[in-house]
């Protein structure tokens, strides 16, 4: 368990207590003017005094107590040191806004990002400096808690619990779930070699079974959620990702690659998914949490087969205002009958969740849903809806026009990735009915729109077997790719910095990984014509009220130039990834011109 950078965490700081510590606190803080050792041609003058030359500059270090006692860095407000604490941990209470495009790729889909160790060293030095420090610190440190299914990470959180003056920051939640051993785990080591690629001891992965037995079975991980969360009095998202670790993912590759294992040992993401979704459930219901919002990228259609518990899951959804679902790939069997399944399910959660402002619900790329959309969503009209998604679909005109004019009035984003269009449904319909109706869209993801007979031909094409990378850039190595925030037609709205969210001292591997969370290098680099180059993520937090621009990357005349739906040059084929660059820009442009 991790509550941003880990080295403050080994050193709890009581309330009422005044730390007294030879840490040394380094800030960079730009030196006034009378303060510079620059040339004395160059210095500004004082405005309450004439510049004497013979009179040396003043120096004074902030953190210097004066005559008095007290520093003059103590004098600073809240606020300021928050500015300055911001530089060495971004403010986890600058988070994207659900309304904006990244919110589903930087706040719900995405893993934390591994700290680096000198900023976590940093934010230790700062908390240990003074008691204020630490409070102040504490906000930045503990606003977002990651935990991992282990008995380690079980134990640091159950003590977090019991450390009110920090739970009281927490806000987000991320729990990282390794895939379970199922077929075989008990014949380990009988199954495998004694050391497998790499020097690896096969007891490694008895220890593995060992303990997830045990965890299971003692229910140590429900135990320390339900303390974790009932502690978290201010939660307000928990999110549920898949991990693996470098040694797992040795024995998959080693059991791919020797068919024979592959009936004998086995890890499975639906077990675990499964189990986690329904102990997160169980600790949210047990503690009344005040958590409104709900994410996971790795859905596992069984285990929510599983969850279907009408009356605790009823009394979740109540107080819900995010709910973003994204189904895996792992499923081996066919999802419409399985999907259809769900529907009552689904009908249940969406009816009692009248307080939701974002919904997202997506399928695997290349094994789009072709159930008509309202097998999922029935119909439901929510009054304060203002951020809708669906990805990997196949579906009528009409369906995607008949949402949309539910939610006219609220919604300010519209996506419809990997959405593709059923015979006789155009696209320029679609588009030109969002444009002419929607009074408060600002912005639309089109991201791998087409149409179902060019993307059926194309995967016809390819052979009975599914390949892994599919045809015409569509991808199942990676279903969800977090490039929002590189493709928005706002110049840098949103573009938020670095998350704060991080692993504890066992995950600083860089072995770590969230499987298919996140797309890849080849893809990052590819997938966009006009990407900005470099790593994204690190750009400055910017304030999601940052006005946007709809004109970025595409000539404003291009976009005027469109006159009516039919210039928008729908072939009603294929679409070209720069003509609904093109189109996204150009269906909202009314709108903002008319706000």
């Amino acid at each position: 368990m991790a509550c941003g950078p880990e080295s403050a965490l080994e050193i709890p700081l009581e309330p009422g207590i005044q730390l007294t510590t030879s840490a040394t606190l380094h800030l960079s803080l730009p030196l006034r003017s009378h303060e510079s050792n620059s040339d004395p041609n160059h210095r500004h003058l004082l405005p309450d005094k004439p510049y004497d030359p013979n009179v040396p500059p003043i120096k004074q270090n902030p953190a210097k107590p004066l005559a008095n006692g007290s520093s003059p860095i103590q004098k600073l407000a809240d606020e300021l040191l928050r500015d300055i604490l911001d530089l060495i941990e971004a403010d986890p209470d600058k988070g994207v806004n659900v309304d904006r495009r990244a919110y589903l790729s930087q706040e719900s889909f995405r893993p934390p990002p591994v700290p680096s160790s000198t900023r976590a060293q940093d934010l230790g030095s700062w908390r240990r400096t003074c008691k204020r420090f630490s409070q102040i610190g504490a906000i930045h440190q503990f606003g977002k808690v990651t935990t991992r299914f282990s008995t380690r990470e079980f134990e640091r959180l159950r003590w977090l619990a019991k450390q009110p003056h920090l739970t009281r920051h927490v806000k987000k939640f991320s729990y990282m779930v390794p895939y379970f051993y199922v077929e075989g785990r008990d014949g380990v080591a009988e199954a495998l070699p004694p050391i497998l690629p790499g020097n690896l001891d096969v007891q490694v992965f008895v220890g593995k079974v060992r303990d997830q037995k045990r965890i299971v079975s003692m229910k140590e991980d429900l135990v320390a959620l339900k303390e974790g969360i009932s502690a978290f009095t201010k939660l307000q998202h928990v999110q549920i990702l898949p991990v693996q670790d470098m040694n797992d993912r040795t024995l998959i590759s080693y059991i791919r690659q020797n068919n024979n294992l592959s009936d004998r040992i086995q890890l499975k993401w639906a077990p675990a998914c499964f189990h986690s979704t329904k102990t997160v459930g169980e600790a949210l219901i047990w503690s009344h949490s005040p958590c409104t919002r709900f994410s996971s990228p790795n859905v596992s259609p069984q285990s929510a087969l599983n969850l279907a518990q009408p009356n605790s899951l009823a009394n979740l959804a109540t107080q819900l205002t995010c709910i973003e679902l994204h189904f895996d790939d792992g499923f081996e069997l066919e999802l419409d009958p399985f999907m259809k399944h769900l529907s009552p399910l689904f009908k249940m959660v969406f009816e009692a969740a009248k307080k939701l402002e974002a919904v997202h619900v997506g399928f695997p790329a290349h094994r789009p849903l072709t159930l008509n959309l309202e097998d999922l969503f029935h119909n439901v009209k929510w009054d304060k809806l203002i951020a809708f998604g669906i990805q990997g679909w196949k579906l009528d005109a009409d369906e995607i026009k008949s949402l949309a004019e539910r939610h006219r009035y609220t919604l300010k984003g519209l996506r419809l990735r990997d959405v593709l269009l059923k015979d006789g449904s155009r696209w320029k319909d679609v588009l030109g009915f969002l444009r002419d109706n929607m009074t408060r869209l600002d912005w639309v993801s089109l991201r791998r729109i087409g149409y179902a007979v060019q993307f059926d031909e194309q995967w016809a094409n390819t052979g009975a077997e599914i390949p892994d990378d599919p045809p015409g850039g569509y991808s199942s190595e990676s279903e969800i790719e977090f490039d929002d925030e590189h493709d928005n037609y706002s110049d840098l709205d949103d573009h938020a910095g670095p998350s704060n969210e991080s692993f504890g001292e066992d995950h600083r591997d860089s072995d770590m990984s969230s499987l298919h969370s996140h797309s890849t290098h080849a893809e990052e680099q590819s997938d966009d014509e006009d990407r900005v180059t470099g790593d994204q993520v690190e750009l400055p937090q910017l304030s999601p009220d940052t006005p946007t621009s709809p004109w970025h990357g595409i000539p404003k005349s291009t976009v005027m130039d469109i006159e009516t739906a039919e210039d928008l040059g729908d072939n009603g084929f294929f679409v070209p990834n720069t003509t609904r660059k093109l189109w996204e820009r150009w269906v909202v442009g009314r709108c903002q011109r008319r706000r």
